[in-house]
């Protein structure tokens, strides 16, 4: 049995992780400021510390007698980082600079760092590899590009194994279905709740490679194990798979309204994943189909 520190544990992804870990009959502490996250998403047994990670003093304390750590802790919206670049760079970038010294001082073995497929832009060539030059697009991408470089270098300098997992379109229970910082799953979801129609932007050919948040877990808990990886390694996890957003209104059902503006700011036409590397690497590979989840989520949404 190890001790994990989960950073964002009471949020959308990283309240899964908790939740695999105590399943595999790990310790589980949560770092979480609650500002985005939720305590209700918190599984029974996990320890909750609850502290803000651009504050470095305060968060040390939590890093006591861990054995790795997840960091999970963002402001996970490029549309906020368009609005307020600041704001998001404090907690993704000096937040995520202070829970790396924080391990490092603390002796943690092995860091597993959520990035994100923002860093790559709008590539022309699909799938997406990480060995792509990044091109990030919006402020939250360049902010999750930049604690990857952050990881690598504590792995060069200071010895601090890490692996940055650049997350694609990740979707799944608990995922936010109201406010006003949403991916199109949500936004459909709200509309037809509301009984309006959902509104596609262009022509709805627009692709994303859509992940279970459930597969996620899987695929940081292999990257906290796997012995495959620990120098500041950068691998995808994503399905290999593409949908169109018209392919998502389609499995929702419903009326839709086609708008004119082809798609927002900072926002890349298509996304695909490789994750040959991820599987070879790591032993994990996607395990729940996009129609079935998407299906179960509405399910679980009563719509």
């Amino acid at each position: 049995m190890s001790f994990y520190l989960v950073t964002g544990g009471a949020g959308f992804i990283g309240s899964h992780v908790c939740e695999l870990l105590l399943a595999q009959g790990h310790r589980v502490r949560v770092l979480d400021n609650l500002s985005t996250g939720i305590s209700e998403n918190l599984a029974e047994g996990v320890e909750l510390f609850e502290a803000d990670i651009c504050d470095l003093e305060a968060i040390r304390p939590a890093f006591t007698n861990i054995d790795g750590v997840f960091h999970l802790a963002a402001m996970p919206s490029v549309t906020m980082s368009i609005e307020d670049p600041m704001k998001t760079h404090l907690v993704n970038i000096d937040g995520t600079l202070n829970v790396l010294m924080a391990a490092r001082d603390a002796k943690v073995k092995r860091l597993v760092y959520s990035a994100s497929a923002a860093a790559y832009g709008n590539p022309t060539i699909l799938p997406a590899t990480t060995n792509m030059k990044a091109d990030p697009l919006n402020p939250y991408a360049l902010q999750k590009f930049v604690g990857e470089l952050y990881c690598k270098q504590f792995s060069l300098l200071f010895g601090l194994e890490t692996v940055s997992l650049r997350y694609f379109n990740a979707y799944g229970p608990r995922m936010a279905d109201v406010g006003a910082y949403l991916n199109v799953i949500s936004i459909f979801a709200q509309q037809k709740r509301k009984g309006l129609p959902m509104t596609i932007f262009g022509d709805g050919k627009q692709t994303r490679d859509f992940v279970h948040v459930k597969d996620i877990a899987r695929a940081n808990l292999e990257a906290m194990l796997s012995p495959a990886v620990d120098g500041g390694d950068v691998l995808n996890v994503g399905s290999g798979l593409s949908y169109s957003v018209n392919d998502v209104a389609d499995i929702m059902g419903g009326e839709r309204a086609y708008l004119e503006n082809p798609r927002g700011k900072g926002d890349p036409a298509d996304s695909l994943a490789d994750i040959s590397e991820t599987k070879q690497k790591l032993g994990w590979e996607p395990s729940i189909a996009f129609e079935l989840g998407l299906k179960e989520l509405m399910n679980l949404w009563k719509l």
